[in-house]
């Protein structure tokens, strides 16, 4: 007789199923879809059957064959503002799928464990995982208490652990260790990301040598990461009760093994099948075709603004069709697109990136032919994938491969193949072989470059890739290289994780710093000093940096110690307590050490703040000691549960202006050529360096034939979350969250320089939407329904500097503004029964956030007011 084990007063009790005994239980399924605002109801789905159990043969090892069938089944439901107004809608299954339902089905089961499923291959996927979810009640195995085991049920493979009390058996399962058939994907940032808090708990009842009942509660908590008002609760509880008393059932078969004993038994359909639940996909009817979607968009994309949220919504509606469409489709689509939508759609179709869509782009994109715009609209979308694949990978490869490329559309290559190679690795395929062969381009294009911006431009792409093997690469520029490259080394050093800045890094940064082999500029100074500031400080360093200030010049010198101050304010900078112990010392914390008086700052804050997201402003600006500006770094992050990324940080550079002001060059400093341009980074990814003017003629000419036009940095639609998450419930239904994130984007920047009047402007205007669409779908043989929230929002920021050099000391004012802050939010419902689908609007709420001028710091705001007056 199989044996299963419960603990009560010390005994061991046996519980099996009889021959010649059929079992009766009662069934009942109740699950709940609602989302997380309180305010607004979701669905309510319940179902009751009957479930007949019996045994047919069994093995002397205690291997046993059982039949299990499900009768009378019977389900209701409600939704939305009805669940508290109306009676439960009674639902039916078709006939089909009731005759379905009621085929039995056979279970290996052995001391406890179900060691196999047989059934009808030929069924319907819905109706097969019902039965899947009745099955796994019966998966039970506690052969100690507090035992940990791996088990097979409806939910996939996972870790359960038990433990036993009187007549109670609980089963605790783990439901983010479980292995499923749909592995899904998310955005690689976890910013974009959703956060999934699941939990499931069964107890089982044995009296009397006998399962009396089983009772298994499941609840799945989804979140944006963003905002955690934004998702689903899934509540789920299903109930097994022995209908007493059992009464006399079907005689046992005959057979030698478990094969003989199936093919005693009526009917043929008798396949081996997994326990785990079989993903269900939607098919959708109503979608319109590729082609009259194109038709349609082509009146309405000429007037929206790629930073316009209507853009950003076609945007996210063209990607899912596009997944859908075969590779001729989206050829076809490309090729027939009016020239002005040729970006938009190429953009779309690599967000997609589906095996059509990279096919079709394959095909369609020819490198030498192609503007340079499109090229770089290609190259920046891939580098942006919120989650690439390794064929995304290669076909950037194939495209860039062998040709001869204008310059800008090579150095965007190159970057964009660092940030590919970068976030496969952080999806574990670093071993994929075009991993490889996208490293050694990078790396042997390194090896071989002879100009120092091609050195540059691979050490950039360095950072993106951020694979520890480069980093004594890196090091070699860092310390070795000129100015330019120093810092391009640098900066991509400053992008890795403190965990892999070791203590050799550290040991390199303090030589650059304390310039213990060679001198170096300024600027790469502060970039060593950044490193070991940033990357968990040890005290000692701290103190040397702050002790080094003495010997600096004023404007180096004030900028570091504001840079310490601007970290103590920081609430999230990881050296924040450190710093403040170190301060307390006043032979450090004087007049002495920060009575500097130079005009070089550093200053971060909050721009706005909710429970889930804390966004900051940070700005660094260095000048040269005869006042004019020589770098400014503006820097826009967000910070949520833990997670930081750089939304946009954007660095301003110009050098050589001592000399054209008649200034000497510090000692220990190169000549630097006349040069001002801009580096910007956006969410993680670094971009190829533009350059505004570089030498003294291109100044002139530029300055002369100027139309004052700002340049534009980035212009577009970005796929920033792209989250397909399938969830098999234990009761064999299926939920599936699809998120979509998309952002539009106009970035610009501009660089005014009067010679004649003695004054520089620089501005860099940011405008953008955001359109989020959370979708939640239930999948059930008598009801399939969709809960979807979409929020989108506008905004633009502009950041203006003023820096008049015509008298001393030089005056400079910061202006940072946001407009207002149109935003709305939706909220629908959807059900089909019986194929008919129909939808309903719940409460939504919209409004305006106000704009507002950040005030940066005092001394900023006395100056501004000064210039504004003398200007007016």
């Amino acid at each position: 007789m199989q044996k299963l084990f419960t603990k009560r007063s010390g005994d061991l009790q046996t519980f099996s199923f009889k021959p010649g005994t059929l079992y009766q239980y009662q069934y009942s399924l109740e699950l709940l879809l609602d989302p997380l605002v309180s305010s607004r109801q979701g669905f309510w789905l319940q179902a009751q059957a009957l479930v007949q159990l019996h045994h047919l043969w069994r093995n002397p090892e205690g291997e046993e064959l059982l039949q299990l069938q499900i009768h009378h089944l019977k389900a209701q439901h409600q939704a939305g503002e009805q669940r508290s107004q109306d009676s439960p809608v009674e639902l039916a299954l078709s006939q089909e799928a009731q005759a379905e339902l009621q085929q039995p089905v056979f279970i290996s089961w052995s001391h406890g464990k179900v060691k196999a499923f047989y059934g009808d291959q030929a069924e319907s996927t819905l109706i097969s995982n019902l039965k899947r979810g009745v099955v796994s009640l019966f998966q039970l195995q506690p052969h100690t208490n507090l035992s940990t085991t791996l088990e097979e049920d409806a939910s996939g493979t996972c870790q359960v652990t038990y433990t036993t009390s009187n007549h109670s058996i609980t089963k605790t399962k783990d439901l983010l260790s479980c292995t499923k058939t749909e592995p899904g994907f998310t955005s690689l940032n976890k910013v974009f990301g959703v956060e999934w808090q699941p939990s499931s708990r069964s107890q089982h009842v044995v009296r009397e040598k006998l399962l009396q009942a089983v009772v298994v509660e499941e609840s799945h908590l989804l979140s944006l990461t963003l905002s955690s008002t934004t998702g689903v609760k899934i509540s789920s509880r299903q109930q097994l009760q022995l209908v007493s008393p059992p009464s006399p059932g079907p005689a046992e078969v005959a057979g030698k093994s478990l094969r003989d004993a199936l093919g005693g038994t009526r009917g043929q359909h008798h396949q081996a099948l997994a326990m785990t639940s079989l993903p269900f996909r939607r098919v959708c009817t109503s979608c319109p075709s590729l082609r009259a979607y194109l038709k349609a968009l082509g009146s309405q994309r000429s007037r929206a603004d790629a930073s316009e949220v209507e853009a950003t919504w076609q945007f996210l509606k063209l990607i899912q069709m596009l997944r859908g469409a075969e590779e001729r489709d989206v050829l076809q689509l490309l090729r027939g697109a009016p020239q002005e939508m040729l970006p938009f759609l190429v953009e779309a179709a690599l967000a997609a990136q589906s095996g059509a869509s990279l096919a079709a782009l394959s095909d369609f994109l020819d490198f030498s032919k192609e503007p340079k715009s499109l090229l770089e609209k290609f190259l920046y979308s891939a580098a942006f994938s919120p989650h690439p694949s390794g064929e995304l990978l290669h076909l950037v490869l194939e495209k860039l491969d062998g040709k001869q490329l204008d310059p800008e559309v090579w150095e965007t290559g190159v970057v964009a193949v660092g940030s590919l190679v970068g976030k496969l690795c952080q999806q574990k395929m670093c071993e994929l072989q075009v991993v490889e062969r996208g490293v050694e381009t990078i790396l042997g294009g390194l090896r071989g470059a002879k100009k120092e911006a091609e050195v540059v431009i691979y050490l950039l792409a360095m950072g993106n890739m951020m694979l520890p093997r480069t980093i004594p690469t890196l090091l070699d520029h860092a310390e070795g290289g000129p100015a330019t490259i120093s810092r391009a080394a640098l900066s991509a050093l400053h992008r890795f994780p403190a965990q892999h800045i070791s203590s050799k890094v550290k040991q390199a940064m303090r030589r650059i710093f304390h310039q213990k082999r060679r001198s170096y500029d300024r600027t790469c100074l502060l970039a060593a000093a950044r490193v070991l500031l940033d990357k968990e400080p040890s005290p000692m360093d701290i103190i040397n940096i702050l002790l080094a200030t003495t010997e600096m010049e004023t404007e180096t010198a004030t900028f570091l110690l504001q840079k310490v101050q601007s970290s103590l304010r920081a609430e999230h900078h990881p050296a924040r307590k450190m710093m403040k112990t170190i301060l307390r010392d006043p032979q450090i914390n004087n007049y002495h050490f920060f009575s500097k008086a130079g005009g070089s700052s550093s200053f971060s804050g909050p721009l706005t703040a909710t429970q889930d997201l804390l966004s900051t402003f940070g700005l660094d600006l260095l000048f040269m000691e005869g006042g004019f500006l020589r770098k400014s770094i503006s820097d826009f992050s967000l910070l949520s549960h833990g997670q930081q990324l750089h939304a946009a940080q954007v660095t301003l550079e110009a050098q050589g202006m001592e000399s054209m002001l008649g200034e000497n060059t510090l000692e220990g400093e190169e000549e630097p050529e006349l040069m001002a341009g801009m580096s910007a980074i956006f969410f993680d990814v670094q971009m190829r360096p533009i350059v505004f003017f570089q030498g003294y003629t291109d100044l002139m000419a530029k300055v002369l034939l100027s139309s004052g036009e700002p340049t534009s940095v980035v212009k577009g639609n970005l796929l920033l979350m792209d989250h397909h998450q399938v969830i098999p419930l234990q009761s064999g239904l299926q939920v599936t969250i699809k998120v979509q994130g998309g952002l539009g984007l106009d970035i610009s920047a501009n660089m005014d320089l009067d010679i004649w009047e003695q004054d520089l402007k620089t501005s860099i205007n940011a405008r953008g939407s955001f359109a989020i669409d959370f979708q939640a779908e239930l999948d059930g043989p008598f009801l399939q329904a969709t809960l979807r929230s979409q929020t989108e929002m506008e905004t633009s920021i502009h950041l203006d500097t003023t820096l008049r050099f015509s008298g001393s000391p030089v005056l400079m004012c910061l202006q940072l503004r946001q407009e207002q802050v149109p935003y709305r939010e939706t909220f629908t419902l959807s059900k089909s029964v019986g194929g008919s689908w129909n939808s309903s609007s719940g409460k939504g709420r919209k409004g305006t956030r106000p704009g507002q001028d950040l005030a940066l710091h005092q001394t900023n705001s006395k100056v501004c007011n000064l210039l504004l007056e003398v200007g007016g």
